[in-house]
């Protein structure tokens, strides 16, 4: 077998296929129809577990279609139709609803399985590339997923046909997502370790620092006592509030590299001769990324914390964000 490709002949193979592949997803655009939506509607209706299966290249199709609709708000899980015929038909009840996915359409293993489906009473959605099939013919709903040709050169691997099937599960899993009002945090929910669920389920409250971590001063304290107060909290700020502890102003250690470049005595100085006064403020209930973009657009590195009356309650920088892999 000779394993040598020109390199222009093998971006001329490679153009191809992907124009194979995507003339193929173009052409499901065009026949999508009526079973489509009795397929949603069968979906949505089902008060069990969609499940997916297939064997080879269609199985793998499967597994990522389980994936997609158990993240997008509609439990799924992948069955090996194999394994199904040697005890793990017992996962599937009559609440549920089968995916099965064959090209052919006459995948022996997935049809071993179809007369216990309907018996079960469990609803049966093909997708196959044969509309004539007995995978076709036997399920409640068949969606149509044929295509002209495979990319591969011989017309043999599976290629343009399973990602047809992929993008038709695809389709479904968004057309569902949209039915059932699944939004960003519920995404997040289903994906607490990923960035997104970061970004999204993480408040200021979680990540503020309160307490004797916090630091604040008092309008009339000493730049020096301020000073200690700084380093104290470790953020490169301190608050300063009224006897009510409400935020009148900041001082940062921005606020004292200015107050020195002008030459000032420090020890001479309080703090309302050098703080920032109405200083940029975050409420706790606020998303954390808030707080990053509020950061980013002001260009500061540290924020107060207050309730809706301007109280001091925590607060935070740009660190803490990053130890919260918010950023």
């Amino acid at each position: 077998m000779n394993q040598t490709l020109p390199s222009a002949k093998a971006l001329d193979l490679a153009r191809q296929v992907l124009r194979i592949e995507a003339d193929a997803v173009m052409a499901l655009a065009g026949r999508i129809d009526g079973a489509f939506v009795q397929a949603l509607a069968l979906i949505l209706n089902c008060h069990g577990r969609v499940i997916v299966s297939g064997m080879g290249k269609s199985g793998h199709v499967g597994r990522k279609i389980a994936s997609t609709l158990s993240s997008t708000g509609t439990p799924a899980y992948f069955v090996h139709p194999a394994e199904a015929s040697h005890g793990d038909l017992g996962m599937i009840t009559r609440d549920d609803a089968l995916i099965a996915i064959s090209n052919s359409g006459e995948s022996a293993e997935l049809l071993m399985i179809v007369p216990i489906i309907k018996r079960l009473g469990a609803k049966l959605i093909s997708i196959t590339g044969n509309r004539q099939s007995a995978l076709a013919v036997e399920a409640d709903v068949h969606l149509d997923a044929a295509v002209a040709l495979e990319a591969c050169p011989l017309n043999l691997a599976p290629t343009a046909s399973t990602t047809a099937a992929l993008a038709l599960g695809d389709a479904l899993a968004v057309a569902l997502l949209d039915s059932r009002g699944f939004g960003a945090e519920d995404f997040a929910r289903s994906h607490p370790g990923g960035s997104l669920g970061r970004r999204l389920l993480t408040h200021v409250r979680d990540v503020m620092r309160t307490g004797t971590a916090l630091a604040e001063v008092a309008s009339a304290t000493s730049v020096p006592d301020a000073i200690l107060e700084i380093s104290r909290g470790g953020i490169g700020m301190t608050a300063v509030v009224t006897p009510e502890r409400r935020v009148i102003g900041v001082v940062t250690d921005g606020d004292l590299r200015r107050a020195f470049a002008r030459g000032v005595d420090m020890r001479s100085l309080a703090v309302a001769d050098i703080m920032g006064r109405k200083p940029h403020s975050i409420g706790p209930d606020h998303l954390a990324v808030e707080a990053v973009q509020m950061m980013e657009q002001y260009k500061i590195n540290q924020l107060p914390v207050v309730d809706e009356d301007g109280i001091l309650l925590g607060a935070l920088n740009m660190h803490d964000l990053f130890q919260a892999k918010v950023i």
